[in-house]
């Protein structure tokens, strides 16, 4: 394993609770504990409980950070209410060759309104930035870069930008019964105002009697939650809920699961669906592009993108065998490459492989029937809708 490396606070845990520890990003982080299949099965029928810590999170204050992200991401964050998340992507404007350069995705949010007696004025939103560990030091470098004032002392800078991510840490919960595990674990109160809250938005709570930023979201394809807390609390707060949810059934899960859940869920990765150069609106992504005459990075070459976008299309497809297609595998039209594979796996809620492909248009119609090279074979693949796995609603 590569020295050097970094180490979420719940690290200790892992490794004493045998877990495969890898490289990712740079961080040290558990794989899978027993099982990836295991892991993955109890978070669609009960609760996984995942370290996401090495995920970026960075927060950003001052009068105007709010209209500081607005001219920087590409999905308008004007109007974004205390407590709500919007997704989004960054993007800059400044590769010479392609004029754009998508940098990664992120989940933003208004976290609060600061109140008298801080070091920014009275009324000023404090915002939150998520993003992937693999992008982070360039995402922070990037957002440096674009800081107004950035010489003046805190007290008198419109805007500041800190990286939260090394004192803090983030647990996420997800399946059916996140929600009741870790309401068994605060007041009635806060219980009912973490049963009440819409997808994509937060609220402070007291979690195993410890403060904690919980927001309704995840990447799992599942309902659940994910917690922030103090670095320094995270494993008392770990082992409390995998304490309470493990009689429920909850498993602790690494990374493998975490991928073969998501990709059920066709949830785009970035540095696999999403690539320097991609095309939000071709990986189906448009959602998180606000355009309407807004000015950010990118925003001339996304308004052509979005009604002349000509290269290829994200897909699903299905294959004929439990074989795995790999990123990277060629997508064949008869003898013609019409596509590459950008993430696969056999998906152990559904019993078959699948996997995600950037696809000629004119091979991306669902029902369509390609060929995947998988290890010098070819495989019959469907081209189906995604997302692969929906999750059953309950009430």
């Amino acid at each position: 394993m590569t020295p050097n490396l970094f180490e979420t606070p719940l690290c200790g845990w892992h490794e004493l609770h045998r877990g495969r520890m890898v490289d990712f990003a740079g961080w040290k982080m558990p794989v899978q504990y027993a099982s990836i299949v295991e892991e993955h099965l109890a978070t669609r029928h009960a609760a996984g409980l995942f370290d996401v810590s090495h995920m970026g999170r960075l927060s950003i204050g001052g009068p105007q950070s709010l209209d500081w992200l607005e001219s920087l991401l590409t999905r308008r964050v004007v109007g974004i209410e205390v407590g709500q998340s919007r997704y989004s992507l960054i993007v800059s404007s400044d590769n010479v060759t392609t004029g754009v350069q998508l940098l990664d995705d992120a989940i933003v949010s208004r976290e609060s309104d600061a109140s008298e007696g801080g070091s920014v004025p009275a009324g000023s939103p404090r915002m939150g930035l998520v993003v992937n560990a693999s992008n982070r030091q360039r995402v922070v470098a990037w957002l440096t870069k674009h800081l107004p004032d950035s010489h003046e002392p805190p007290t008198k800078k419109s805007v500041t930008l800190v990286d939260r991510t090394l004192d803090t840490a983030m647990i996420a919960v997800q399946g059916p019964l996140a929600l009741k595990i870790i309401c068994s674990l605060c007041s009635a109160e806060d219980a009912e105002r973490i049963g009440q809250l819409h997808h994509y938005r937060a609220t402070p709570a007291c979690v195993a009697d410890q403060s904690a930023a919980v927001s309704r979201t995840g990447y799992t394809g599942e309902d659940g939650l994910e917690i922030v807390v103090a670095a320094d609390v995270a494993v008392h707060v770990w082992e409390a809920i995998h304490s309470a949810g493990t009689p429920l059934g909850l498993l602790a899960c690494g990374l493998g699961a975490r991928d073969t859940l998501r990709l059920e869920a066709g949830m785009p990765l970035y540095g696999h669906e999403l690539r320097e150069d991609s095309d939000p609106f071709a990986v189906g992504l448009g959602l998180a592009v606000t355009l309407d005459g807004r000015s950010f990075p990118g925003a001339d070459r996304f308004a052509a993108l979005r009604t002349q976008s000509t290269g290829r299309i994200r897909v699903g497809l299905e294959l004929d065998s439990k074989r795995s297609a790999r990123e990277g595998d060629a997508v064949y039209r008869q003898q013609q490459l019409v596509g590459v594979v950008t993430s696969g796996s056999f998906a152990p809620s559904l019993g078959r492989a699948v996997a995600m492909a950037m696809v000629d248009r004119n091979v991306g119609t669902p029902g369509m029937s390609l060929d995947v090279l998988v290890r010098d074979a070819r495989h019959v693949a469907r081209v189906v809708p995604l997302p692969f796995y929906r999750r059953q609603k309950i009430g």
